[in-house]
């Protein structure tokens, strides 16, 4: 009888800590907080050059949107837009992400002011091309523009094209797909390894 009380127990405890782990995953943490960046490996075409040229594992990003009902991940892919935080966890390698904020951490009216900003960046274009112009997005330029003319803060340096690993034969293919032959060196880029690697920053949680 015993035997059976523990072994009924341990099944409920197993229940309970499964409901409690899709619950999260549904809900968000507790601990996310609007402004936060959330890191992946992206499994999209290019992701594999992005890791190689950055020498980062990290090719995809966005930033964490919180609402009373809702947690979003702002995010340039296809269109600018916010996808459910479950949804772009699930896309990512593993089911692996990182979430970092920053050390002077956004306030009640900084948050509101991103929130307010990224509304500005809703419906653009993605671009493949990596171009630092308003016309389109890439996730990276996304995030750190948003930080910048939100609260003018800036997260990550700023590189150029040049300043990559581009020798790579899967980096080089990717470039000849993009750009044909000319490569344009000199274009300002801002990378999500950039961000991560951001001494701004502070890890919050990953999975």
């Amino acid at each position: 009888m015993q035997s059976l009380f523990h072994m009924r127990l341990f099944r409920l405890i197993v229940l309970t800590a499964v409901f409690a782990g899709v619950c999260s995953l549904a809900w968000g943490s507790p601990k996310l907080q609007t402004g936060d960046l959330i890191f992946q490996t992206s499994l999209s075409a290019q992701s594999l050059a992005i890791q190689k040229a950055t020498r980062s594992p990290y090719s995809h990003m966005g930033v964490i949107l919180v609402r009373r009902d809702r947690i979003t991940v702002l995010e340039a892919v296809g269109p600018v837009r916010e996808t459910p935080l479950a949804e772009w966890t699930a896309r990512g390698k593993g089911g692996h992400y990182v979430v970092k904020r920053l050390l002077l951490e956004p306030d009640a009216p900084s948050q509101a002011r991103l929130i307010a900003t990224a509304r500005s960046f809703m419906g653009k274009p993605y671009d493949p091309a990596f171009e630092w112009s308003d016309t389109r997005m890439y996730c990276s330029e996304l995030a750190w523009k948003l930080y910048d003319r939100a609260l003018g803060v800036q997260i990550g340096h700023l590189e150029h094209l040049r300043d990559f690993h581009l020798n790579d034969p899967v980096v080089r293919a990717k470039l000849r797909e993009r750009y044909g032959k000319h490569i344009p060196l000199d274009e300002p880029v801002i990378s999500p390894a950039a961000m991560y690697a951001s001494d701004k920053l502070f890890e919050v949680e990953q999975h």
